[in-house]
């Protein structure tokens, strides 16, 4: 079911359902958004009344959400209610030009309110747009890194292939044109190391929904920063983004914490990093730089992890803003070591985040 399966569908159906006389304010929208993420969006049914529940205040909202809810899930235009006031004869002057071109308004306000939404900061959000964002997240299709691997296939151009040449010029019996084989490509690691102290609250779950998608669509390592290391990759594979986090959130005992930078980057290496993890993988760390403990050790396992890693990739919410200077201890320490220091406050800045780790 194409409306019912996304909650842009759930978004333009409350747009459709306030013009249709129901009076379902942000409250009442913010309600059904948050209902919708306890029930199957791919059951009919379950969005039904998931929304008859928190939409409709009245008896009289009945009538007009079954309609509207036919029509928005059915692929019809919605047929504008007859109410007290409005004569049958000014509904059928409705012409299909005119359904059209509320229909193209209704879109094109949805798609502006989206491109404001891309370009504000996270951390300013109301519930609403949270909501919003956590759809908006889901629609990523992040690229894989790639490298060279060892193996080597047949080719039209590249190295001459001395062992294909031979056997077709046995088989044939005479010199014959050369073979050719070209490496393979393979996906590099990408690895993401998210701050979930006190001062990125604002920004964590974002980021972490952030890493779950980044988790289902290529190969990648996740783990929290704060007052210790844990790894997440295996909760965020979960399908469901909710259980999810909600399986990440028990797994790391530190969320809102302090921050020590330094010890939990060399927790990171001694346990996974050097063992394999970092080892020519693209390393992400989503941080604002706050650090508690000692910056030199800090600089000094952003160093070592440079060493390893293929790339390494610092992002802060704070470097987008105007008027941002790298001055926190962490980012002063740090920012030798690095490859690129990014922003990564809005939904733009993680897209092209996603298109630099594309192209390392």
């Amino acid at each position: 079911m194409t409306g019912a399966g996304s909650l842009t569908g759930l978004v333009g159906f409350a747009h459709v359902l306030r013009r249709a006389g129901v009076g379902c304010g942000p409250e009442r929208v913010q309600a059904f958004l948050r209902a919708a993420g306890f029930v199957d969006l791919s059951s009919r049914s379950a969005v039904y009344w998931a929304g008859r529940v928190t939409l409709c205040g009245e008896p009289d909202d009945l009538a007009r959400y079954d309609a509207a809810f036919a029509a928005w899930f059915g692929g019809v235009e919605p047929r504008v209610p007859r109410r007290a006031g409005v004569r049958a004869s000014s509904v059928a002057a409705l012409g299909d030009g005119q359904l059209r071109e509320g229909r193209s308004r209704r879109l094109a306000v949805a798609a502006s309110d989206a491109e404001v939404l891309r370009r504000k900061d996270i951390a300013s959000l109301s519930p609403g747009e949270r909501a919003h964002l956590r759809e908006l997240l889901a629609q990523l299709r992040p690229v894989p890194p790639v490298r060279r691997g060892l193996r080597r296939r047949p080719a039209r151009r590249g190295g001459v292939d001395p062992r294909r040449t031979f056997k077709a010029m046995l088989a044939s019996g005479e010199p014959t044109r050369p073979r050719y084989r070209q490496r393979t490509a393979r996906a590099r690691k990408v690895v993401l190391l998210v701050d979930v102290s006190g001062s990125m609250k604002p920004y964590a779950d974002a980021l972490l929904r952030f890493a779950h998608v980044v988790a289902r669509r290529m190969p990648v390592e996740v783990f929290t920063l704060g007052t210790r290391s844990t790894r997440v990759t295996r909760q965020l594979r979960h399908r469901d983004p909710e259980q999810a986090l909600a399986a990440a959130a028990r797994a790391v005992p530190d969320f809102e914490g302090g921050t020590r930078l330094g010890e939990t980057v060399r927790a990171f290496l001694d346990r996974w990093g050097q063992r394999g993890a970092a080892r020519r993988a693209v390393v992400v760390v989503f941080s604002d730089g706050w650090e508690r403990g000692d910056p030199a050790l800090l600089g000094e396992q952003v160093a070592r992890l440079k060493r390893l890693a293929h790339k390494v990739i610092w992002v802060n919410p704070h470097a987008g803003k105007d008027g941002y200077a790298p001055v926190q201890s962490g980012i002063v320490a740090a920012l030798p070591h690095l490859d690129r220091l990014l922003a990564g406050h809005s939904l733009d800045t993680l897209r092209r985040l996603l298109e630099e780790v594309g192209r390392a």
